[in-house]
Order: C-alpha cells, then structure tokens, then sequence
C-alpha cells in the first residue's frame, strides 16, 4: 500500500512539473495600456488607450511564454478632445493610417515562480522595434468571480519614439523618450 502511494505521488510530481502551457484572455476592465511623456521638459503629459485584446500563453513548469496584444489607435484618451486628436493625427500616431499597434512577446524570463520581464517586439506605425517590458508586479490568484485562475502584473518600458518614426517636436524640445506602462490581467481560458 506504502509503495502504492509513493508510486503515485511520483507520478503526480511528474506531470505538474509537465505542466502543459495555459493560455489567459486579457480582461478588458482589469488591463490597461498609458503612456507618459514630458512636455518641453515640465509637466506629464499623459493617457491610455480604452481599446485592447489579446492573450498571453504562459508555462510556469518550463518558465516560458508567449504574449500578442493589439491596441486600437484610434481608442486613445487623454481627457482632452483636440489633444486626443492632435495624438492620432500624423504628427504622432497617424492612426487613420495605421489603426492598430501590437506587441508580441516571445520571451519570458523569471525570478522564481514570477514573471520578471518580457521580451518581445512592438509594432507601431508600420515599424517593428524590439522592447523589453519589466514586470514590477506579477501574481497570480484564484478569481472568486470567475471561477478561474488569473495572472497579471505591472509591467513597464522607456522608448524612444523616434525609433518608430514619431519626430513631431523633437527639433524644438519634446523629448523623445515616452514611458508606457501597462496594468494586466488575463483569465485562465
């Protein structure tokens, strides 16, 4: 009966250290993308897009992940009307243009059991550059609500926008370098 069980508990060792990989669904009202810029060196000039999807593909045993996350261009806000279309016009994101930005993350790299950072490539403007998105959250938890697991985090990155052919300003003092910060949450599917 002893050897039964230790045979048993083995095996069960075995196949949660396979794990097979787990595919979660960006929330759409627990995710949100911003972006931070200083203007002519002063204030923050913030705001976020309201549209986005996507999923993040993770296998915790292996310590690996996959991520695409598309944003809708035209879904930015800022809070202020002409801003917002100042920031969708070809000065900066050209989003009749160029509708859609996405990010795809092909690596993952752990501290422990937590996802430290994704690496990966953005695509904005018709431009693929590669960006590193640094985790200074990540958990997971059991939803009382959706009777699922969830995983997410805080994740964040400095680029610079003229990488991505975004040079309104540049020659007059609008800085080039734009923090994007991203709240995450995906639901185990």
């Amino acid at each position: 009966m002893k050897k039964a069980l230790l045979i048993t508990a083995l095996l069960a060792a075995v196949g949660a250290a396979q794990a097979e990989p787990a595919t979660y669904a960006l929330d759409p009202t627990h995710t949100t993308v911003f972006f931070e810029a200083k203007h002519f060196g002063t204030s923050t000039n913030r705001a976020r897009w309201d549209k986005k999807e996507g999923s993040i593909t993770l296998d915790k045993a292996a310590k690996t992940g996959k991520a695409e996350v598309t944003i809708d261009m035209n879904s930015i806000s800022s809070g202020v009307g002409p801003f917002d279309g100042h920031l969708k016009s070809k000065d900066f994101f050209a989003a009749a243009e160029f509708p859609t930005a996405k990010f795809v993350g092909s690596k993952f790299v752990f501290n422990g059991d937590k996802v430290a950072s994704i690496v990966g490539e953005l695509t904005l403007r018709g431009k693929t550059n590669p960006v590193t998105l640094t985790a200074t959250s990540f958990n997971c938890y059991d939803s009382p609500i959706y009777k699922r697991e969830v995983c997410g985090g805080d994740f964040e990155t400095t680029i610079q926008r003229s990488q991505w052919g975004i040079t309104y300003g540049l020659d007059y003092g609008i800085p080039d370098s734009v923090r994007i910060v991203i709240q995450a949450e995906g639901v185990k599917q």
